[in-house]
């Protein structure tokens, strides 16, 4: 993995909680950097290429878009399965987060975690179905855990 430059390193903390809100947001990056927007521009787009940024966009508040039934379906699917059946699950527009986790039997037996969010139960619900249909015969059970308050929702985000 490539190490993050001094720059580098300022420009991933300037941007962690949002690009500034301002009519050229690159600009005014740049301006608290000093370097060249063009710069900025660069260097974010490198460090997208090389993986060490997924995304720059929006992330939108689903709370506040009305989406409130949140919904962590949990997976007993065979081993053999897993990796492949959880790629499928992972590439469902519904599904916003994907996991294989360690099963710590017998208390805990799943080993594939998909996140879902509806406006309502009976819409998450909906989608657990169709996650059902789409893993068949290879899951032996499954559990969704509703939240119920938000603790802390954050990404990862780097020191100085």
């Amino acid at each position: 993995m490539p190490e993050l430059d001094p720059v580098d390193r300022a420009l991933v903390l300037e941007t962690q909680a949002g690009l500034p809100l301002a009519p050229q947001p690159y600009h005014a990056l740049a301006a608290r950097l000093g370097i060249a927007p063009e710069e900025v521009m660069h260097r974010l787009q490198r460090m997208l290429d090389e993986g060490i940024i997924r995304r720059i966009g929006a992330v939108p508040n689903h709370y506040a878009l009305g989406y409130t039934a949140n919904g962590m379906s949990v997976w007993d699917v065979d081993d053999i399965e897993v990796d492949a059946l959880g790629a499928r699950v992972g590439a469902l527009a519904f599904v916003t987060h994907c996991y294989r986790r360690t099963r710590h039997p017998p208390e805990w037996p799943y080993n594939l975690f998909a996140m879902l969010h509806g406006r309502s139960r009976e819409q998450v619900e909906e989608g657990v179905g169709r996650i059902a249909a789409l893993l068949g015969a290879a899951c032996r059970a499954h559990e969704v855990l509703y939240s119920r308050r938000i603790l802390k929702k954050t990404g990862l985000r780097i020191t100085a």
